[in-house]
């Protein structure tokens, strides 16, 4: 599915549907492809909005997780969206996290999948030899608990952005910012509802990760999929939707009065 990406100001990004807002945060080689099974099963019942991370874009003094959460404020601001629904995967969950620390009051609900923030293992301890496809395959299908999901297409995605001196060291000083930005002190002091969703064979953020996530964020559920790593959106986006939907549709039901 092809979608319209518009353009405001600096800012790019997709926007399908109506209602309530579900803005979608991707990862370090995350895309609009990643979300392509969510937006389409959601745009039907909220506004379903993926800005497009300036990964690349930010000189590299802000390429930083800080960096790419004054880059979403702005845009939140610029669009005046309201009762939002963060949500993010990998990095983009930490952008989210980030996000909601610094400025909670338009968000309404957090969603975190395979979130960095507290421990995460990059694209490995040594940084892929330029050139090396075979590597970049390997290391693709990692993120996924079937490494079918890593199309040629994907593979190819990553490949060009490892081959591009500028983009690998923006990625290099990006995977960096994530490590040494640990939220774990603060994540206490979120009181939006908050959901996990969780790949039971995570290699990157492993399960232990989002157990830890749960026990510090005072009001957050975490499910678990099987058979799934870090992209559950991806590799599993019947169950993730269903999850998601079941999150969301509770917060709009009344209180029931004992």
């Amino acid at each position: 599915m092809q979608y319209e990406i518009k353009q405001k100001d600096k800012f790019r990004y997709v926007e399908e549907g109506i209602g309530e807002p579900l803005l979608l945060l991707h990862g370090l080689f995350g895309a609009l492809s990643n979300f392509a099974d969510l937006i389409e099963y959601f745009r039907n019942h909220y506004k379903v909005i993926v800005p497009m991370l300036p990964l690349f874009d930010l000189d590299i003094l802000h390429t930083t997780v800080g960096g790419l959460e004054k880059y979403v404020h702005k845009f939140i601001e610029s669009q005046d969206y309201k009762d939002i629904h963060l949500l993010g995967n990998s990095l983009g969950g930490h952008v989210a996290l980030v996000h909601v620390l610094k400025h909670p009051q338009r968000i309404r609900s957090i969603i975190l999948t395979g979130s960095s923030g507290l421990f995460e293992s990059g694209m490995g301890d040594s940084y892929p030899k330029r050139g090396d496809y075979e590597y970049i395959r390997k290391k693709t299908e990692l993120t996924f608990y079937n490494p079918e999901i890593a199309s040629k297409e994907l593979v190819d995605e990553v490949y060009e952005i490892v081959n591009n001196r500028i983009k690998a060291i923006k990625i290099i000083a990006l995977a960096k910012s994530a490590i040494r930005n640990n939220l774990g002190e603060e994540l206490n002091q979120i009181q939006q509802p908050t959901l996990l969703i969780w790949g039971n064979n995570d290699t990157i953020t492993p399960p232990f990760v989002g157990r830890e996530f749960q026990r510090m964020i005072p009001n957050s559920e975490l499910y678990f999929i099987d058979k799934c790593g870090h992209a559950p959106m991806m590799e599993v986006p019947e169950e993730f939707n269903k999850i998601l939907y079941r999150f969301l549709t509770k917060l709009n039901e009344p209180a029931t009065v004992a």
